[in-house]
């Protein structure tokens, strides 16, 4: 599920995408009202649903759940930081090497598939369709990576990091 804000002219703003197994929404549990976060799922999906009473009961009679909770918030955060990181990077390769270096911690090898479509790609490192397809022919080009649509692999770490 992709997880995004509008800008004032209706534009996505990418923020992150929930994985299998991942959560959203805890801080309306916390009583936090949302009026600006949007998600919207990217494949056939599954969601579990909790209310505010149900959750407060099990915070309560489970606190290892209770710090898992706040291990799992910790996590986000860092994810958020990790795209603010990537956000600052003055060149839109650099921000498609740190992504695709970052998706290929996650899979724990150089070979992954892209969990997005292009365009939402584009949007959560900050550029356009346009411009990420000339990025992502510039690393091919310099033998950085192989890709055959959604599925890359990762020929040069090492440049990718020197990027």
């Amino acid at each position: 599920m992709k997880v995004f804000q509008l800008s004032t002219n209706g534009d996505e703003q990418l923020l992150r995408v929930v994985e299998p197994g991942g959560y959203e929404g805890e801080n309306q549990l916390f009583g936090i009202k949302n009026e600006s976060l949007f998600g919207k799922t990217l494949e056939t999906t599954e969601i579990c649903r909790l209310s505010k009473q149900a959750f407060d009961q099990v915070m309560l009679s489970n606190p290892q759940i209770a710090l898992k909770l706040f291990e799992l918030s910790a996590q986000k955060m860092i994810q958020v930081e990790k795209q603010a990181h990537i956000l600052s990077m003055e060149r839109v390769e650099q921000r498609l090497a740190n992504y695709l270096l970052d998706l290929s911690k996650v899979a724990n090898d150089y070979r992954f598939s892209l969990p997005m479509k292009m365009i939402d790609i584009a949007r959560y490192i900050g550029t356009t369709p346009e411009t990420l397809s000339r990025k992502f022919r510039f690393l091919e080009d310099n033998r950085l990576i192989k890709r055959s649509g959604r599925r890359i692999i990762i020929l040069n770490g090492d440049g990718l990091i020197d990027l």
